[in-house]
C-alpha cells in the first residue's frame, strides 16, 4: 500500500476479503433505479452512458425523471442521434450544465454514425468519444461490458478516502484513491463492485453522520478506527469566484415574448435566452442598460425591483431585470424572435432565464 494512506490494514485476509464482503451486501440491499439492470441481467449500455451524463453534478432524485423522458421519447443511442439538438436542449433544460446535452447529442450521433449504433465496448474506445471523459469510461466499460476497471465518482472517494485515511487533499489524491480503489475489486462482476460502492457512499457512508455500524467493510476501515471519518476526504479549500453583474430585458407583446439563442460555444451554448446585457464583474447597472436591444415603441424600460441571482461553477451572478411592452406587429431584432408566452415551458430556457421570467413577468 502506498505511504500516503495514513492507517495500515489489519490483515491481508482483511484486506483479500473485502471485494466478496462488499459484493454480498450489494446483493441484499442494492438501489432500484431506473437505468440499472436487475439482478442477473445484462445492463444496457445506452441505458448507462444516458445516466451516468446525466448525474454528473447532478443528483440521482433530480435525474430520475429527466432519465425517463429521454428513454421514453429516444429508447435507443439511434434514436437519441436522430433528433435534432433543439430537441435535446429542449428536454434537458433545467438540468444544468448544458454543455452535458450538447455533448451527449455529439456522442450518440457518433456511435450512430461511425459505430453502427453499438458502443463501443473498451474503456479506449469509448473514451473516444465525444463527452465521454476517463471516469465515465471505466463506468461505462464496467457495468455494461464488465471490464476490469474501477470508477470513481464521489461517493467511491469518500468510501475509500476513509477506508484508508488518505491524508492528501482533493484534487491532488484522486490518482492514490483510483488506485486504493482498484484493490475493491474481486476477480469477476466488476460493474457490481462499482455500483455497490456507489451505493455504499450514497447510503451508508454518507458525507454527514454515516451509519458505519451497518458498513460491509467497518471492521478494518481506518477512518473509523480512529474515529474521525467524517474529516474524510480531505479538500482543499474552495476558491469563490468573483461577483458578475448584468441586465436582463423582458419584452412583451400582447401575449408573446422576445428571446434569443445563445451562441453555439461557451456557457450556455445554444440554450434560449431574453436579451441581455454581458455578465461582467463590476458593472455599473447604467454600463448594463445601455446594451438594451433596439426596439421601436420603447422609450423607457421600467426596473423591477429587486435582483435575480444564480450561482455558476465557477462564479456568481447577480442581474437586474427590465421590462418593457411594445405595440402588436412590432418586429423583433435581428438574431431574435417571439414566442408564446403560454408555451415557454417548450422552450430550452437554463434556469437562471426561467428566474429572469418569473421576476420580469410576476409569475
Amino acid at each position: 500500500m502506498s505511504s500516503r494512506a495514513a492507517v495500515k490494514i489489519k490483515s491481508t485476509d482483511q484486506q483479500a476479503d473485502r471485494p466478496a464482503r462488499l459484493l454480498a451486501w450489494y446483493d441484499r440491499h442494492r438501489r432500484m433505479l431506473p437505468w440499472r439492470a436487475v439482478a442477473g441481467e445484462r445492463a444496457d449500455p445506452y441505458r448507462v452512458w444516458l445516466s451516468e451524463i446525466m448525474l454528473q453534478q447532478t443528483t440521482v432524485r433530480a435525474v430520475g425523471p429527466y432519465f425517463e423522458k429521454f428513454v421514453s421519447r429516444w429508447p435507443d443511442v439511434t434514436a437519441l442521434g436522430r433528433a435534432s439538438l433543439d430537441d435535446v436542449l429542449r428536454m434537458w433544460a433545467g438540468l444544468g450544465y448544458y454543455s452535458r446535452a450538447r455533448n451527449l447529442h455529439a456522442c450518440a450521433v457518433a456511435v450512430m454514425g461511425d459505430h453502427g449504433g453499438v458502443f463501443p465496448d473498451t474503456e479506449e474506445g469509448l473514451r473516444a468519444l465525444p463527452g465521454i471523459g476517463p471516469y465515465t469510461a471505466a463506468a461505462i466499460a464496467a457495468i455494461a461490458f464488465d471490464r476490469r476497471t474501477m470508477p470513481v465518482d464521489g461517493n467511491i472517494e469518500r468510501v475509500v478516502s476513509r477506508l484508508y485515511a488518505i491524508e492528501e487533499a482533493l484534487p491532488q489524491a484522486k490518482p492514490l484513491i483510483k488506485e486504493m480503489a482498484a484493490t475493491l475489486l474481486g476477480p469477476s462482476r466488476a460493474g457490481d463492485s462499482a455500483q455497490a460502492l456507489m451505493d455504499l457512499g450514497a447510503t451508508i457512508c454518507t458525507p454527514k453522520k454515516p451509519a458505519c455500524a451497518l458498513c460491509p467493510l467497518n471492521d478494518d476501515c481506518a477512518a473509523r478506527t480512529r474515529g474521525d471519518q467524517e474529516t474524510f476526504p480531505r479538500k482543499a479549500p474552495k476558491k469563490s469566484g468573483i461577483l458578475r453583474r448584468g441586465a436582463a430585458f423582458v419584452v412583451t407583446r400582447g401575449g408573446e415574448l422576445l428571446v434569443r439563442s445563445r451562441a453555439e460555444k461557451g456557457l450556455l451554448g445554444g440554450m434560449t435566452e431574453v436579451p441581455g446585457s454581458q455578465w461582467l464583474a463590476e458593472q455599473e447597472d447604467a454600463a448594463a442598460l445601455a446594451q438594451a436591444p433596439d426596439l421601436k415603441g420603447v422609450t423607457r424600460w421600467h426596473r423591477k425591483v429587486g435582483v435575480v441571482t444564480h450561482v455558476f461553477t465557477h462564479f456568481p451572478l447577480e442581474l437586474v431585470v427590465y421590462t418593457a411592452s411594445v405595440p402588436p406587429r412590432s418586429r423583433a431584432p435581428d438574431g431574435m424572435r417571439w414566442v408564446p408566452v403560454a408555451t415557454l415551458d417548450g422552450e430550452a430556457f437554463p434556469n437562471v432565464m426561467r428566474k429572469v421570467i418569473a421576476h420580469g413577468l410576476d409569475l
